[in-house]
């Protein structure tokens, strides 16, 4: 039996693009899925990318039965968890699902595996772990805990979940990959972001105003401790973000314990200054306004990426204008998303 991947969340934005990096390296992809923030149409569109399409299961981490049959079925050699929700926001008004699914269903997960003998894990982790530092860039040894949401608190318990797994059991090697802000697309525009109703994130919501299914953006905020007042991110490729997934797994594969790394590029702009580099590639002005500011947001937040560099060979290498100009070809080849639609050509 031919070893393989699984992917949780495989068929979301991040996931898709992950699944991709994986097949082009000649893995064998297994996808689990619910589809909540996932579509089945991404992976035939991968299929058309590298001739290969991964096995879709739909199903949800939560799900006890549907993991140890999967286990069962497939010869899993390692995991990548991106299966979870997501919204900072959503988080702070609904505490109990964002509890529910990022940390009982890795729990699920995590038993799954162990039942199986698959101790080979990478887990999408989050900045957001390291609450509002006070010192800017964000290395991994950074405090983690004063957090400021839900979402964030999820994410650090997994690790800490994770940690103690690996403590207690010396087969586990586990890599946590603390992700800044994915954004942009496959250069192709045939795989991108595509949130349901109204975007959490930035850019997406950017993408949709430029291409009329907003008619204007909401900027939370302007009176932050920033350059214009308004919040910092740093923005990441989600290519760049998919082949650290691939380092990362390289990585762990002979040793144990948990390793932790920060993917993020290092700078920071404001929210302001990415619009203005998304009107610039796109050539079409984004219409805004400034509204309160959402619960849970820090003032600024941006990566040290040395240690990635240093262990792991890895940096991004897409810059803010590549990323607007990916993410503005999905938006036109996509306008509704993957709903169903013959894809426009640019």
């Amino acid at each position: 039996m031919t070893e393989k991947i699984l992917i949780t969340g495989g068929a979301g934005y991040i996931g898709s693009h992950t699944t991709l990096e994986f097949l082009l390296a000649g893995k064998e992809v297994v996808v689990l899925d619910n589809l909540c923030n996932g579509s089945p149409e991404a992976l035939l569109r991968i299929e058309r990318l590298c001739g290969k399409q991964p096995e879709l299961i739909i199903g949800d981490i939560c799900d006890a039965s549907i993991l140890n049959e999967l286990f069962d079925k497939h010869r899993i050699a390692a995991v990548l968890h991106f299966a979870g929700l997501k919204s900072v926001s959503e988080s702070v008004r609904e505490p109990l699902a964002y509890y529910e699914n990022n940390v009982m269903g890795s729990l699920n997960l995590c038993k799954a595996m162990a039942r199986a003998g698959v101790y080979h894990l990478v887990f999408s982790s989050s900045a957001t772990v390291y609450g509002d530092p006070a010192q800017m860039p964000i290395h991994e040894n950074v405090p983690t805990g004063a957090l400021t949401n839900p979402y964030g608190r999820s994410k650090l318990i997994v690790e800490q979940l994770l940690q103690d797994l690996a403590d207690s059991d010396p087969r586990w090697s586990i890599a946590i990959l603390r992700y800044f802000n994915p954004v942009g697309a496959h250069s192709s525009g045939l795989i991108g972001e595509d949130p349901q109703g109204t975007p959490n994130n930035l850019l997406p919501y950017v993408a949709q105003v430029a291409i009329g299914r907003f008619s204007e953006l909401a900027v939370y905020g302007n009176d932050y401790p920033t350059r214009d007042g308004t919040g910092v991110r740093d923005y990441i490729h989600v290519v760049d973000l998919a082949s650290g997934h691939l380092k990362a797994l390289q990585a762990i594969e002979s040793t144990n314990g948990v390793k932790t790394w920060n993917l993020g590029t290092g700078t920071g702009y404001t929210v302001l200054e990415v619009i203005k580099a998304f009107e610039r590639a796109s050539g079409r002005q984004v219409p805004y306004r400034i509204v309160s500011r959402r619960p849970g947001d820090v003032a600024e937040c941006w990566a040290s990426p040395a240690k990635a560099a240093e262990e792991l060979d890895w940096h991004a290498v897409h810059d803010l204008e590549t990323m607007m100009i990916d993410l503005w070809r999905w938006q036109l080849k996509n306008p509704r998303g993957y709903s169903p639609q013959a894809i426009q050509l640019v």
